[in-house]
């Protein structure tokens, strides 16, 4: 069990005794989390399982409005002109703005982290601020710019991956053995799931756009079908601007590869699964919500789903890479012919040498993780990192260090 570096004792007045109680009496919250808890500290320092459910649960919090933000943003674009100050915007800024506070929280008290950990959640956060100015310059100087393949949005998934990463391994690391630690380990693998996936959201809304718009009932503003003409874009341009081999790769190179570290990082048998499943859910809520008020739809990509059993059962019978790889990726490319064949599906390109190419692709990156689960480096990567280089010989099995 990993050790902090001895704190000053602190004098810890009774904490609200539910999150509704705390949401109801702000001020009073506020009074007591300041004096109790924002004091100096490093990383490692002593944390009680409630105090750090307190914590992860901030974490949840900020991510679910992160990504209720930019599920609404999505749709959003495909509706009306880009607006800095949208509402979608405003929701997801409001994730963020949480975020930044839990990773200053982290950064002076030591609460919840070691110091990797830390890292991890500051350059994340980091990367992000840095392109929110270069996505708004990007926008102001190329225009339009709606597809999510820029490289100023490729900044924000990465920012986001960074810093979800770092919850992910603080989390793991401290937290207790048993069901609320898988809980909240799913679901912080949900939203980096979410964030691996999102840009191929463009395609799957441009699809059933660019239909509705050739069938003479767009679903965009006719200010949004100006604007892309006067910039020289045709709405196939700029509904589906990426060929079509990107979303199944993209779909297993991101998307499923993540599933993988997760079942693996669990250890929970349907953890893949699980987590496409719930991400499908919430994405057919979303689809319901934001149809009923008036904004575009979009198809599922519910190959995922079949994807993350092959997952599941491929790394359960404790496959190497080089073989699930191609068994996960036929899977997945069955799963988009039967979608396809009905319409639910964004164009995949299904050339055998693309499909080949891709297999291939997402069959080394999961050989090259099973290189790295052996590695004796990673064991030494995964154990805690605190205060003054302590390093356990073995990676902690859960569980902060108490008062």
């Amino acid at each position: 069990m990993p050790h902090a570096v001895p704190v000053a004792d602190r004098a810890v007045p009774s904490a609200p005794g539910s999150a509704r109680t705390a949401l109801r009496h702000p001020v009073a919250t506020l009074r007591w989390l300041w004096p109790a808890y924002v004091t100096p500290g490093r990383p490692g320092r002593p944390t009680t399982q409630q105090e750090l459910r307190w914590i992860y649960t901030a974490w949840l919090g900020a991510f679910l409005l992160k990504m209720l933000g930019s599920s609404w943003d999505v749709s959003w674009h495909f509706m009306w002109l880009r607006d800095d100050l949208a509402p979608p915007h405003l929701l997801n800024s409001a994730g963020t703005v949480v975020v930044v506070a839990l990773v200053l929280f982290s950064s002076y008290t030591g609460y919840g982290v070691d110091r990797r950990a830390l890292r991890l959640m500051q350059g994340g956060t980091a990367v992000f601020l840095v392109a929110v100015p270069v996505d708004i310059v990007n926008h102001r100087v190329n225009g339009l710019d709606i597809t999510s393949w820029s490289p100023s949005h490729a900044l924000l998934y990465l920012g986001t991956a960074i810093m979800l990463a770092g919850a992910i391994r603080g989390w793991w690391l401290y937290a207790a053995p048993g069901r609320v630690r898988h809980a909240v380990a799913l679901g912080l693998w949900l939203f980096f799931v979410e964030n691996a996936v999102f840009p191929n959201q463009h395609q799957e809304y441009g699809v059933l756009s660019l239909r509705a718009y050739e069938d003479g009932r767009t679903t965009a503003e006719q200010q949004l079908l100006d604007f892309a003409a006067a910039q020289g874009q045709t709405p196939t341009t700029f509904m589906l601007p990426v060929p079509s081999w990107v979303h199944p790769a993209w779909l297993l190179c991101a998307g499923l590869l993540s599933l993988v570290v997760a079942r693996r990082v669990t250890g929970l048998r349907w953890a893949a699964t699980a987590v496409a499943a719930v991400y499908l859910a919430y994405r057919a809520a979303v689809w319901l919500g934001l149809v009923a008020i008036g904004f575009p739809p979009s198809v599922l990509p519910l190959a995922l789903l079949a994807g993350a059993v092959a997952v599941d059962l491929a790394v359960s019978r404790r496959l190497p890479g080089w073989l699930a790889g191609p068994l996960v990726a036929a899977v997945t490319y069955l799963a988009g012919a039967l979608l396809a064949a009905v319409g639910a599906l964004p164009p995949w390109n299904g050339e055998p040498e693309v499909v080949l190419l891709t297999g291939a692709a997402f069959t080394l990156l999961w050989a090259g993780l099973d290189v790295v689960v052996r590695s004796r480096s990673l064991a030494a990567w995964c154990a805690p990192l605190e205060e003054h280089g302590t390093t356990p010989a073995v990676p902690g099995t859960g569980g902060a260090p108490t008062h």
